[in-house]
């Protein structure tokens, strides 16, 4: 890229600051009327005789006239988010749920109850949270009204009017007898492009995942040697009087090393490890989301085969097959529409991620 390029050149016109070099790759958005805030926040233990569990504080403010008051708050736990994206699932089947932060949390760099496992979870349920509120279908469901608003007690009666066990049964056996039928006939183009790009996009993720977590450890082990390699220069120094002031500015030098590569490291767990984990998430969601719209065309496919194959109760068979063309093409405008925000989203996230980690990299090795 010659842009790149030019950068690289250390022009005496180009100004090299990390902030004004970064800045010249960052979206400049414009405001947004918004009108529902919502903040996940003061995490809290319970410990019961059968199970111990974090509840999470919602607070919501909305000026919108379908709630009843302009402010609310309550405490959810995480079984309570899995209950949200499942009925968001339901309700909208080829819609984008954004994920949830089961596998956020990096194997190995944080134990499960501990303050930086909880810190990480609480982060990533208000991301949750404030995307389906940027979402401008999701935002209006139902179920998410209730679950910004109810009480625990009016939550948990909401939770058993839901589908039971023989009707998920029911769904369950449909999805896996359509992901059977095959390949889908008549899937348009433009969603076979959108498959081969998710498959690609995954590979690609998930390798730029695995390296971002080894990058991750090596930085680690680098840190934890140095911090024992800076006070053997300071004990050596008290031994060897004609180099001890050396040996003291080696040590020092060695600590200010230090304190650059935890904060290089931080910047990493903050602003690239979790990024990176919510679009590998991101793209299982999708592919499972491009399914859902296979099976819905499946429907359709295998109503009009029988139709030909059936020589009576026509305008029944006319009249499903045009309630399942209604219904394939909801789907489709919907995914479609969904798509091109996914994809904003995801390169405005990714630009933002690397583009932290570039200026963060600068300041790294400037100190």
């Amino acid at each position: 890229d010659t842009s790149l390029a030019e950068v690289n050149s250390f022009s005496p016109s180009m100004p090299m600051s990390p902030s004004s070099m970064i800045n010249q790759y960052k979206f400049e958005d414009g405001p947004e009327l918004r009108d529902l805030f919502i903040t996940v926040d003061d995490p809290e233990s319970h410990i019961t005789a059968i199970e111990t569990f974090i509840t999470y504080r919602v607070i919501t403010k909305t000026s919108r006239g379908e709630f009843d008051s302009s402010e609310y708050e309550v405490r959810r736990r995480y079984q309570d988010f899995l209950w949200l994206k499942s009925k968001l699932e339901e309700a909208h089947p080829t819609l984008i749920i954004p994920p949830l932060p089961e596998k956020f949390i990096m194997r190995g760099m944080v134990e499960r109850f501990s303050d930086e496992f909880i810190e990480t979870r609480r982060k990533a349920l208000h991301k949750f949270l404030n995307r389906i509120a940027d979402h401008p279908t999701l935002t209006f469901n139902e179920d998410f009204k209730i679950f910004l608003t109810a009480q625990a007690w009016e939550l948990s009666s909401h939770k058993k009017q839901g589908p039971g066990l023989l009707s998920r049964m029911g769904q369950t056996v449909r999805a896996v007898a359509s992901s059977v039928r095959g390949a889908v006939k008549n899937r348009p183009g433009m969603f076979t492009e959108m498959n081969d790009y998710m498959e690609t996009f995954s590979q690609k993720i998930n390798l730029l995942d695995k390296i971002a977590h080894r990058i991750y450890k090596e930085e680690r082990d680098y840190f934890n040697e140095m911090k024992e390699y800076g006070p053997i220069h300071t004990l050596w120094s008290a031994s060897e009087e004609d180099i001890a002031d050396s040996l003291k500015g080696v040590a020092s030098c060695i600590d200010r090393c230090c304190k650059a590569t935890e904060k290089r490291m931080a910047g990493l767990s903050e602003n690239l490890l979790p990024i990176l984990h919510e679009y590998v998430l991101y793209s299982e969601i999708l592919m499972s989301v491009l399914k859902r719209r296979d099976q819905i065309q499946g429907e359709l496919d295998s109503k009009v085969d029988a139709l030909a194959n059936k020589k009576t109760e026509n305008d029944l068979f006319l009249e499903e097959i045009g309630k399942l063309e209604d219904k394939v093409e909801r789907a489709n405008n919907a995914l479609k529409a969904d798509w091109d925000r996914w994809k904003q989203n995801m390169q405005c996230d990714m630009r933002s991620a690397f583009t932290n980690v570039a200026e963060n990299n600068l300041r790294f090795y400037e100190e």
